[in-house]
């Protein structure tokens, strides 16, 4: 690049600076931080603008060369809940603008974080006349099929969500399935939906001697674990896997081998039920079930250490309702561990089945205790299917090619854009910014 492009994150819930783990900080907040990372690394010039949510964040936070955190004013300067935030975007929107004027910053490129993000993302399209780009990270009609009544989405959401693919330059899938949604049920045109994945960070997750993972997390037990890590929510249906344990208990001869549970996740660092009510479903289940002895909650772990919980693992497991991506099955695959998941969303692109793990029909626990059985007695075959999954990695989920591959795109946007007859642009233009900020509606 001659001049480097300046691109504008819009991540209105998911701060690339927050503690990983809970209910609404994840693999969105994972994905920003490392894309935007890396994107840096490249010569771009990344701000990620988020929502402010406490009153002592600084407005500006430099993370490495070339990316800043930015928080803007909408809303309380408070946590709130992500499907909380919806009435305060009009808000979001105007802080941007307003800091683009005042710091008199222009952007090459918008690209939008989940739906909200996207609906402000589509505003700086229309008004600063810039190409954008859309990643939804999951999909509102998808959300609605799955959790019906339970779902906490704003009613306006899916209708948001259909009007961004009408109108935003390009929308980035993950997989094969989100794809497929986007075109069937948002009527997406083929053309402007890009199958790019998300990736795993290689210098965080890597392979590790079970024993030693083991005893570095203070784990000195012998015998069979089966992990689970991620964010404790009941669509991720940790329930199911306790169900499968108690089948596998009773149906297989395991009795020479002690079998372990170990649950990584919640909103605190000790496992605490009443901060994270899905720990107390679990736990009620496991006694009705009679096999509390045999579930190990960790709680809440960042980044840097998991990979001790997956390699003190035999086999990782993930089986939620529906997954629009799964980050997890790639750091599992990462360390070297085979990975047991449920057949939904973006896990069966991941996860080879029969070569990196197996693939099992999600709230099925009895079809998902024969698999756990399956790996659990084949130590050969575990490692086989560890190290495939390490190699599956390494070629196709990096962040270097993942970077590289958006980095591409934003290229091709911008060369499109510059063939056509520029709009006004307006963050080049004080006086003109300031006009438009008095007279826009919401």
């Amino acid at each position: 690049m001659s001049k480097p492009m300046r691109i504008a994150f819009i991540s209105e819930h998911a701060s690339p600076l927050a503690c990983l783990g809970s209910a609404d900080a994840g693999g969105q907040n994972i994905y920003v931080d490392e894309l935007s990372r890396h994107l840096g690394e490249r010569g771009y010039l990344i701000d990620v603008f988020t929502r402010r949510d406490c009153s002592e964040l600084p407005e500006v936070v430099d993370v490495v060369p070339g990316v800043r955190v930015v928080h803007l004013d909408a809303g309380p300067r408070e946590f709130c809940a992500k499907d909380e935030l919806w009435p305060y975007m009009p808000a979001f929107r105007d802080s941007l603008l307003n800091f683009m004027q005042q710091n008199e910053t222009h952007y090459d490129l918008v690209h939008g974080h989940f739906w909200m993000s996207g609906w402000v993302a589509t505003e700086l399209q229309r008004l600063c006349g810039m190409p954008g780009v859309q990643h939804f990270h999951a999909l509102g009609q998808t959300k609605k099929r799955h959790q019906g009544s339970a779902d906490t989405s704003p009613r306006e959401r899916i209708q948001i969500e259909k009007a961004i693919v009408r109108k935003v330059t390009r929308v980035i899938a993950q997989c094969p399935y989100e794809r497929s949604e986007l075109l069937n049920e948002y009527a997406a045109r083929p053309e402007r939906v890009v199958l790019i994945p998300g990736a795993v960070n290689l210098e965080l997750f890597y392979p590790v001697d079970r024993a030693e993972a083991r005893q570095s997390i203070n784990l000195n037990q012998d015998g069979y674990i089966i992990v689970y890590v991620g964010r404790l929510l009941p669509r991720k249906d940790i329930r199911n896997v306790v169900y499968a344990l108690a089948h596998l208990l009773r149906q297989y001869d395991t009795a020479d081998t002690p079998i372990t549970l170990l649950i990584v996740g919640g909103e605190t660092e000790d496992a605490d039920p009443q901060r994270t009510p899905e720990i107390g479903e679990i736990q009620r289940l496991a006694r009705e079930l009679g096999v509390c002895e045999h579930v190990h909650f960790v709680g809440k772990r960042q980044p840097e250490i998991l990979r001790h919980y997956y390699c003190a693992g035999d086999v990782a497991v993930t089986t939620p309702w529906y997954e629009p991506f799964g980050l997890t099955p790639l750091e599992a695959m990462a360390c070297g561990r085979p990975v047991i998941g449920s057949a939904v969303g973006g896990i069966p692109y991941t996860v080879l089945d029969g070569q990196t793990g197996l693939l099992v029909p999600p709230r099925d626990p009895q079809a998902l205790a024969a698999s756990l059985y399956e790996m659990l007695i084949h130590a050969e075959r575990r490692k086989r299917m560890g190290e495939a999954g390490r190699r599956h990695i390494e070629r196709e989920f990096t962040w270097p090619r993942t970077a590289l591959r958006i980095a591409m795109l934003y290229e091709t946007l911008a060369a499109e854009h510059a063939n056509r007859a520029l709009p006004l642009r307006l963050s080049q233009d004080a006086t003109s910014l300031q006009r438009l900020l008095i007279n826009q509606g919401d």
